[in-house]
């Protein structure tokens, strides 16, 4: 199992502890990279022009549940389109 695998898996289950570090990796097995602004606000974008937006998390570096549950349905409808 590759490491993109056990990364989409993990996603699959909503962990309470899915960390910032985890997402920006499996986003970029994805294609996504992560742009950088002012704020807390990151932006991700791949080459079919897809653009995304998420809070990373501070102080701590745990993802919120909400933030899981949109990169789960966006990354089912990329896999579903391949």
């Amino acid at each position: 199992m590759s490491k993109k695998e056990k990364l989409r898996w993990r996603l699959n289950q909503l962990p309470k502890d899915f960390t910032w570090d985890e997402l920006v990796t499996l986003l970029g097995h994805y294609g996504f990279e992560m742009l950088t602004g002012s704020g807390s606000r990151r932006k991700f974008t791949n080459a079919n022009g897809r653009l995304v937006a998420f809070h990373c998390p501070h102080p701590g570096n745990i993802v919120k549940g909400y933030v899981l549950k949109e990169v789960k349905n966006l990354l089912d409808e990329i896999d579903s389109y391949e």
